[in-house]
């Protein structure tokens, strides 16, 4: 796999509030929350730039943040891949869109706090890209985040086939696939607001979904139709992908399986 792709960053918070969880740990920004000794955007940082696919990275992060986060990616930074600074949006959307703007396609998308990421599941992705998607989710199935820790995830989108969860990684091709940056304009939290998810995907859509009418993959059939473009699933079969910092319950779950990874290379 020859692809080179930047990495847009998403580590913004909501401009003047304060994440509950990174009140609880002491520091202003999420993003900065230690995880088993390390802060969780440095374990994202990690893990996307020693890909070798990886050519820069776009961190998208509200301007009062940037100061604390620029000397944790320094680290990272190489000759031959940068780390820029882009000042986000209060809308997701708009940020994707942002980044993109100052990168060079394909895009692969993800969050700071997304810290189980694996090589493997951008490989996927990637290859997803490589195959003729305009752009690419990456889901789990319910069996396997559950098969990780019952509580790890709060809920899934049911379809006739099975339940699903997001990875927080999407990637997108080229400039004309900026439409599926659409999906995030009303928010990523859909299962909380089913009035974002009716915005992003239509109620006929929704309603195929609700009642179980509809496989996952017909279900991005129909989206690539709304959107007009080529969007596919990466299935996952690794449940960790589907388990991002959220909230007190999923750090303790990342925190356990993060020391499990440290344990087992030490065996």
């Amino acid at each position: 796999m020859d692809t080179r792709f930047d990495v847009i960053l998403l580590a913004a918070q909501r401009t003047g509030v304060i994440n509950p969880l990174a009140e609880a740990h002491g520091v202003s920004h999420k993003c900065l929350i230690p995880i088993a000794g390390e802060q969780l955007i440095a374990r994202t940082l990690e893990s996307v730039t020693s890909h070798p696919g990886c050519r820069s990275v776009h961190i998208l992060i509200e301007p009062d943040g940037e100061a604390a986060v620029r000397p944790v990616a320094a680290k990272f930074a190489r000759d031959d891949l940068p780390i820029h600074f882009i000042a986000s949006d209060s809308n997701i959307a708009e940020s994707v869109l942002l980044g993109c703007a100052n990168g060079t396609p394909p895009f692969i998308i993800t969050t700071a706090d997304n810290v189980l990421i694996k090589h493997d599941s951008i490989d996927r992705a990637v290859k997803a890209l490589e195959e003729g998607a305009d752009a690419v989710a990456g889901l789990a199935n319910k069996d396997d985040i559950t098969a990780i820790h019952p509580k790890a995830q709060g809920g899934f989108y049911d379809f006739r086939d099975n339940g699903y969860a997001n990875c927080n990684l999407y990637g997108i091709a080229n400039n004309d696939a900026l439409k599926a940056a659409d999906i995030f304009r009303e928010g990523g939290q859909f299962m909380k607001n089913p009035k974002r998810l009716v915005n992003a995907f239509g109620l006929f859509n929704i309603l195929l979904m609700r009642f179980k009418l509809v496989t996952i993959d017909g279900a991005f059939r129909r989206m690539s139709k709304r959107f007009g473009i080529t969007i596919r699933r990466v299935p996952l079969s690794d449940g960790t992908q589907a388990i991002d910092v959220d909230n007190e319950r999923t750090y303790k779950i990342v925190e356990a399986i993060l020391e499990d990874r440290v344990a087992g290379l030490k065996l």
